[in-house]
């Protein structure tokens, strides 16, 4: 019989003991990457969820994978073709494996996002173009 794994990984994000943003993703090993990214987009960049969850990613492979067999490329970082030649260049100077994902690419995890604007009883959404995922609310 063959095992079936997921990663799912919700997150929450609180300000002042409240939840500001949710966020669910799959991705194994590139939900935290991928979580952190959309985290700091939104936080520290301002943009808006679906900014946020569309806007260019890396990953690592500097540890273990999440499934069988495991898979370990220390030093490799694959980034999205938008995030810049100069980007890759910088990081391969440091050190980096660089290689190159497609635009939106299913090379890291796909962020769906929600945030609610509770005074103004206003419910926002982002759903990622890199999985088959759309936002709703009621």
């Amino acid at each position: 019989m063959a095992s079936s794994n997921t990663s799912m990984s919700p997150v929450m994000a609180l300000r002042d003991g409240r939840v500001v943003y949710a966020l669910g993703l799959p991705g194994g090993r590139k939900i935290f990457p991928s979580a952190f990214q959309a985290l700091v987009n939104l936080i520290d960049h301002g943009m808006t969820l679906q900014e946020a969850v569309e806007a260019p990613r890396f990953v690592t492979h500097s540890f273990p994978g999440s499934f069988e067999p495991h898979p370990y490329h220390p030093g490799r970082l694959d980034l999205e073709r938008s995030l810049g030649e100069a980007t890759g260049a910088a990081l391969a100077a440091l050190g980096h494996r660089v290689q190159w994902l497609p635009d939106l690419s299913i090379g890291t995890a796909g962020v769906c996002a929600i945030s609610a604007d509770l005074e103004r009883g206003i419910l926002y959404g982002g759903a990622d173009p890199r999985r088959a995922a759309r936002a709703m609310g009621w």
